[in-house]
């Protein structure tokens, strides 16, 4: 048994202690998760932009610094809320007005009628009830319209957003050069065009 010991002894004080460069050669070959490496991406712009748009109307064309584009959204935008205070007005009038035309109609006792917008006193009830779903349908057409412009302007932004980074340099060029095949005995014409990466790429001839 205490041969045993020693011998265990003798083994583990053989052994060199592992140093700093050792250790940190052992950290390096340690696995270390995709997870802890990774950076949180960022957000892309146009999905930055597209936010901002959809939180506030001209906030994505703010963001993409197309400034000159704000007039033109909230200019947009208040074409529809003005139909809508209009429509909604005139809805009120012509629903209280027919309210009170048609309960005269079918009373003995009369409703005063000094309570009908003057310009629509001459009309009957009839005329009142078609005016009144006409711009009741307006009212409509105008909370569609705007919602339909808030989210076009959000599109906007989104794609200006996008064209941000697409390159625009002069590096990218169009040419039309001949073509010739000997071997169909056919000329033509080819639309040569050069990308970024410098490389030419040729069309499809036309013949």
């Amino acid at each position: 048994m205490r041969i045993l010991f020693l011998m265990l002894l003798i083994i583990t004080l053989g052994e060199p202690a592992l140093g700093e460069p050792a250790l940190q050669e052992l950290r390096d070959t340690v696995p270390v998760k995709a997870s802890d490496t990774l950076k949180k991406k960022e957000k892309k712009p146009q999905a930055k932009a597209a936010m901002r748009s959809a939180i506030l109307p001209g906030w994505g064309q703010a963001y993409n610094k197309k400034y000159w584009k704000i007039p033109i959204v909230y200019g947009a935008l208040s074409i529809p809320v003005i139909t809508y205070r209009y429509n909604s007005s005139w809805y009120d009038k012509t629903r209280e007005a027919y309210r009170i035309k048609l309960y005269n109609d079918t009373a003995t006792v009369k409703l005063d009628e000094s309570g009908i917008d003057p310009r629509l006193q001459p009309l009957s009830s009839a005329s009142l009830k078609i005016y009144r779903d006409e711009f009741r349908q307006n009212i409509d057409f105008s909370i569609l319209a705007f919602i339909a412009l808030w989210g076009l302007q959000v599109v906007d932004a989104t794609v200006d957003a996008h064209l941000r980074g697409f390159n625009v340099s002069d590096d990218l060029t169009m040419k039309v050069k001949p073509w010739s095949s000997p071997g169909f005995r056919s000329n033509g014409l080819s639309l040569v065009f050069h990308f970024r990466d410098g490389k030419p790429r040729t069309a499809l001839p036309s013949y």
